[in-house]
């Protein structure tokens, strides 16, 4: 036999052999194939991280933790969720828990210069200047959890009360995980940082903006970053006042050690001169982080600001309260051009112009402000940030400081814009009075779903559904479970039309303190698109 003839035969012997495998992997003829380009099926996710900030400094400080997976079932997801389903072959199933533990340590990062010398001694402090301006010695992170969920559907909650509460880190599993949601609630009758301050716990993430915070001397702004990972995390953190970035004091970047959480005050950043409106960037050189900011304002109380939705030419910021009496707005432009933007206010009949501001024009670089007085007129709204000119689509980043009250019984809480809520989003720890749930309507009209779930102690789940008009708010107060024991969560599902924008106040006055604290809520994104695919030996063609 020639040579020519061998190497026909091992050509054909290879070919043969990579046709049987092709015929043994492929899909039986029991299951259905994917059409030609069809779209990529939607499953549940199979991990979510979540991370909370260190809640307070204050003695006094009561913290509520209230996680919640909203149940799915009859569709896919639950399908995946059953007990029991298989996992794919050599890999083992994951488990259905989710769990948040404490971080490792916190404290001021080390890469922060002193705060300068104002001639205070320690005694001259505020409790939450002289515990936050101490190094952390760091603790080893404990392995027994906060707090653990293993069945959807029902909401869990756990307390921490006092100034030793740590950062949590959080991960949830099988089908705990699609649509997981954290809310931590911190109540502090008394000091510097009285208020009630809330927060929804966040996804880890590499880059942040943060319009709305401040230098002043009035102000006592941290950015809590926390890295859920076993190897330490760079981050960088950038300052723009309305004259452009201020100086920074630290050019190598602020270390976050492995699975820890540190708190920087702004004002140590930079040797700028104080500034009242501030845009914060926070970007990671190496690894990820979660990040928010705990904002104290004298005489105005405390509360947390989470990160603006990713800079858009238009920006939606649901939730403002119908008895506001302070609305100010604060907008930055990252980019090379200048923004000219629009100034609406979604109410509860429609859409209108403002009288107090029209417009507000948002420099490159610089960060904009605009004091919207008598913004309301008693009327709950959303603020709808669009470009002046069609042609002039800039992209900017927003924030707005609401307070509610008067005098010594003012009280402040912070609004970022939002993303919509697309399929699905989820608020936890609401209360049987005290809660208000916003919904807007920017373009078409829509029709939403809103579910209350069971109460953290027990009670009936309730659901009712809501049509938004076009260009218009809805606040209501929202279903409460029957037989409510303890707090329950809100899922909000847009059935036709919109997009949607919500938002949920909770109030909860304290000595005549009209406290409260907003939320937004985003898409949870229980699903991710997984596409089709399959076997073709056309790829073995020349």
């Amino acid at each position: 036999m020639n040579r020519s003839t061998l190497s026909l035969l091992a050509a054909a012997t290879a070919l043969a052999a990579l046709t049987g495998v092709a015929a043994v992997t492929a899909p039986s003829a029991d299951e259905p194939a994917a059409a030609p380009g069809a779209a990529p099926a939607r499953l549940p996710v199979e991990r979510s991280s979540l991370l909370c900030p260190a809640p307070s400094t204050s003695e006094v400080a009561e913290t509520t933790y209230t996680s919640y997976t909203p149940a799915t079932t009859g569709d896919a997801a639950g399908d995946a969720a059953k007990p029991g389903s298989k996992a794919p072959a050599g890999e083992e199933a994951l488990p259905d828990r989710a769990e948040l533990k404490p971080s490792a340590a916190t404290g001021d990062t080390p890469a922060a210069p002193p705060e300068k010398d104002d001639g205070k001694t320690d005694g001259d402090k505020t409790d939450e200047e002289a515990t936050d301006e101490k190094p952390a010695a760091g603790r080893p992170a404990s392995d027994k959890p906060v707090l653990t969920a293993t069945t959807p559907g029902t909401p869990v909650a756990a307390q921490a009360d006092g100034a030793d509460a740590p950062a949590l880190i959080g991960a949830a599993s099988g089908k705990l995980a699609p649509g997981w949601t954290t809310q931590q609630t911190t109540l502090v009758p008394a000091g510097g940082a009285r208020g009630l301050l809330g927060v929804a716990c966040t996804p880890p993430d590499t880059d942040f903006w943060f319009p709305g915070t401040s230098t002043a001397e009035n102000r006592r702004d941290y950015v809590h970053l926390t890295n859920p990972d076993d190897t330490a995390a760079v981050v960088d953190i950038e300052l723009y006042g309305p004259e452009g970035a201020l100086k920074s004091q630290l050019t190598d970047g602020i270390p976050v050690p492995a699975r820890s959480s540190v708190p920087v005050l702004l004002s140590t950043l930079t040797a700028d001169p104080a500034t009242s409106d501030v845009t914060v960037h926070v970007t990671t050189r190496s690894g990820r982080v979660g990040a928010v900011v705990r904002s104290a304002v004298d005489q105005l109380g405390s509360d947390w600001l989470p990160a603006s939705v990713d800079p858009s030419p238009s920006l939606v910021l649901p939730g403002i309260p119908a008895d506001a009496t302070s609305v100010q707005l604060m907008a930055y432009a990252p980019g090379e051009e200048d923004a000219e933007l629009k100034i609406q206010l979604a109410g509860s009949t429609g859409t209108i112009t403002p009288a107090v501001q029209q417009t507000i024009r948002v420099k490159s670089g610089m960060t904009a402000s605009a004091d919207l007085k008598g913004l309301t007129s008693g009327e709950a709204g959303a603020l709808l940030l669009t470009p002046a000119q069609a042609s002039r689509a800039t992209p900017v980043v927003a924030a707005l400081r609401v307070v509610r009250g008067s005098g010594e019984k003012q009280e402040v809480a912070f609004i970022p814009a939002t993303g919509p809520v697309g399929e699905r989003a989820t608020v936890a720890d609401n209360r049987a009075k005290g809660s208000t749930l916003s919904l807007t309507a920017p373009g078409k009209a829509a029709e939403v779903r809103v579910t209350a779930s069971p109460g953290t102690g027990g009670g009936t789940p309730a659901t009712k559904t809501y049509t938004v008009k076009a260009g218009t708010t809805l606040a209501v107060a929202p279903p409460v479970p029957a037989g409510l024991k303890g707090g329950y969560a809100l899922t909000v599902e847009t059935l036709s039309g919109g997009p949607v924008h919500a938002a949920r106040m909770l109030a909860l006055p304290e000595d005549g303190i009209a406290m409260f604290t907003i939320q937004t809520l985003t898409d949870d994104r229980a699903r991710v698109a997984v596409p089709n695919a399959e076997q073709d030996l056309a790829v073995l063609e020349h």
